[in-house]
């Protein structure tokens, strides 16, 4: 009996998330369709309110207060499982004080979306009546347990202590760190009723871009899209050395695409790929370490990208489609440094791709995957000649969702559609508990005045050093992001380090890629390194070991963002002449540093001694600078390099080679 009323239980709660996410989705389609079905249009308020009572509540029925232990293992459930993935009977299991706080969460911005025009015209942020003062409090509050539940301890304290910040700012003793002093009931108002804090650019980009490509992700994987990229990569890599390996590359990045979480993506895919690269003979801590580091790239890699750089576009006030642009050419050289190190790796190690006979074809996988290509194309056609990022997405939706409903391969059932709302809806809320929560970090800094402050005081501090400013830039992103996600980074630096970049003359779209790149270089560097952490765990390998591992093979990360800061040619800012050149030098930079890193020259075939390495990632470096003369100053070395290499050196005896499918070494 006990049994049976557990299980409506969570049908219940099952069918409310499933109500709600609809209800959440409809609304932001009507805002950004420009629909007006609910009559009369919606104030911006009231529309960011409305979305809070259905995403917000839903933060409680997704995320527990701390992990509990499924029903079928003594294993706790992680609150970072991958999205796309089925939710466990067990996640619907919504205990009372969190069916309280779904209550008391959708009642309290139901009631501010009501009076969104009084808050809007009476200035309640200023002076609002009792009940608004006290459910200002309550939002506070509950803002912050669901920053907890989704980004974790850390990032809350970091949030809580900014957000009362303007509590204390009028009696700091340090000057640049003074600001506009409010007593509790101001803060909270500031904070609730006010459009730069819970409501600020973070959440109204969450609101009108953001929800939509997180659906289109969940889409894309639901419908096949994740086993279609696999597929894509191992027909196309599978079979050259090293096959494995750069499968797990190549897949990592499509799928990264689609989720934006590097952890997620690595619990994905990683399953798949680190057995097939252990199989192949890659030590377990190589295998991890090549997971993490694809893994991580995926959210700085466009067309879709991880969430901050959709927070990038009101930032900057630059359609989605630039920010895109911008970020391809370092996406492109971030990738082939890591193939250039895996293909290194596999030269000299003997190791071999699986035969052709066991791998898909190129072209059949392509004609059977169309919907994926034509999802993709249609997706980039709206964002870089219609210039639609908040409209693309869901266009894009509506026709894979046709076709997938259609088609007698892989067709999508009713039930299925099930499992794509809630996965969207699981998904937005943890979007919408990470930016609300954040969201006070902007308020604490803007309502107080200290952020204008804190960007002229480290211009101030470095004087005209760029590269000064760049290497504090980068430690503080890295520390940060040892305990706050890429977008809490982003956000906090985006409106305190960004600014100073700029005044310094760094170009505007580079400096808040620079700040992207090195919160993101957080996941795979020890002695955090997340992602690298993760795929130690299914690679079976120890931890510090894959996080040092994956920091050499994702070296480029650490070094790119400085050069595109100080050439602004690497993210597309500059003329096309000069872009092509730029890159094309880039590339071939690229190529020498990873093989510095690894110990070969690939195109050459030779091994790299200590001198040779050092000319070789002296020569790659100055390819990526932003001097022509330096750059082929670099290729005349480099050049010169690999013809001594060749001519001098012998090529080695390597390990016999063996096929990937045949070997199961397992080396940790």
């Amino acid at each position: 009996m006990t049994d049976s009323v557990t299980t409506v239980r969570e049908q219940a709660w099952r069918a409310f998330a499933l109500v709600v996410t609809l209800l959440g989705l409809f609304l932001v389609l009507n805002q950004v369709f420009l629909w007006d079905l609910l009559g009369g249009g919606m104030l911006r308020n009231e529309f960011l309110y409305y979305l809070l009572a259905c995403f917000g509540s839903l933060v409680f029925v997704f995320f527990r207060a701390r992990k509990v232990a499924p029903k079928d293992g003594p294993d706790a459930v992680d609150e970072l499982e991958a999205p796309g993935a089925p939710l466990p009977p067990s996640r619907f299991a919504v205990p009372w004080y969190d069916a309280v706080l779904v209550a008391v969460t959708a009642a309290t911005n139901i009631y501010f979306a009501v009076n969104a025009e009084n808050i809007a015209t009476l200035g309640w942020d200023y002076a609002a009546p009792t009940t608004a003062v006290v459910l200002s409090y309550v939002l506070w509050g509950l803002t912050l347990e669901a920053l907890r539940r989704t980004a974790g301890l850390v990032v809350t304290v970091i949030a809580g202590v900014f957000s009362l910040y303007p509590m204390i700012a009028g009696s700091v003793p340090v000057g640049f760190l003074q600001g506009i002093q409010f007593d509790s009931n101001g803060a909270a108002m500031m904070h609730a009723l006010g459009s730069d804090s819970i409501l600020g650019l973070p959440l109204q980009t969450a609101a009108v871009i953001l929800v939509g490509f997180l659906l289109f992700g969940v889409v894309l994987q639901r419908t096949g899209g994740a086993d279609f990229f696999v597929d894509l990569a191992r027909g196309a890599l599978g079979a050259s050395r090293g096959g494995s390996a750069k499968v797990a590359v190549g897949s990592s990045a499509a799928m990264g695409m689609m989720s934006g979480s590097a952890v997620s993506n690595v619990l994905t895919t990683g399953p798949m790929t680190i057995p097939a690269m252990k199989r192949a003979g890659y030590p377990a801590r190589y295998a991890g370490g090549i997971e993490a580091t694809a893994a991580t790239g995926g959210s700085i890699t466009p067309p879709i990208m991880g969430t901050a750089a959709f927070l990038m576009v009101s930032f900057l006030g630059i359609p989605y489609s630039e920010v895109a642009i911008a970020a391809a050419i370092p996406a492109a050289l971030y990738y082939l440094g890591i193939f250039t190190q895996v293909d290194a790796y596999a030269a000299r190690s003997g190791l071999r791709g699986e035969p052709r006979s066991m791998l898909p074809k190129v072209l059949p996988t392509l004609a059977a995957g169309w919907p994926y290509v034509l999802a993709i194309a249609v997706l980039t056609f709206l964002l870089v000649v219609r210039k639609d990022e908040a409209q693309a997405p869901f266009v894009t939706v509506a026709l894979m969702l046709v076709i997938a409903l259609v088609r007698r391969s892989g067709r999508v059932g009713i039930r299925d559609l099930g499992g794509v709302v809630l996965d969207t809806g699981r998904s937005v809320a943890e979007i919408f508990g990470i930016i609300a929560g954040v969201g006070l970090i902007v308020g604490g800094l803007s309502m107080s005045g200290v952020s204008l402050s804190l960007a002229r005081e480290l211009v101030a501090a470095v004087g005209d050093n760029v590269l000064l400013i760049l290497v504090a830039g980068a430690i503080t992103c890295f520390v940060l992001g040892m305990g706050m996600t890429v977008s809490a980074v982003y956000v906090f630096l985006a409106i305190v380090m960004a600014p100073a970049l700029v005044a310094l003359g760094v170009d505007p779209v580079a400096a808040h890629l620079f700040v992207i790149y090195w919160a993101a270089a957080s996941y795979i560097t020890p002695p955090v390194a997340l992602a690298a952490f993760a795929a130690a765990g299914i690679a079976k390998a120890p931890p510090m070991a894959t996080g040092f591992t994956a920091m050499k093979l994702g070296a480029v990360k650490y070094i790119i963002p400085f050069c595109f800061a100080l050439n602004p040619a690497l993210v597309a800012q500059a003329d096309a002449g000069e872009i092509a050149y730029t890159f094309a030098f880039a590339v071939v930079g690229v190529v020498f540093m990873g093989s510095a890193f690894e110990g070969w020259l690939p195109v050459v075939e030779r091994p790299l001694g200590l001198l040779t390495r050092v000319v070789a990632f002296g020569a790659g470096l100055a390819m990526l600078a932003p001097e022509l003369t330096s750059s082929l100053a670099g290729l005349v070395v480099g050049a010169a390099l690999a013809v001594a290499l060749r001519v001098l050196v012998e090529r080695p005896e390597l390990p016999e080679a063996v096929d990937a499918p045949v070997l199961d070494r397992v080396d940790a």
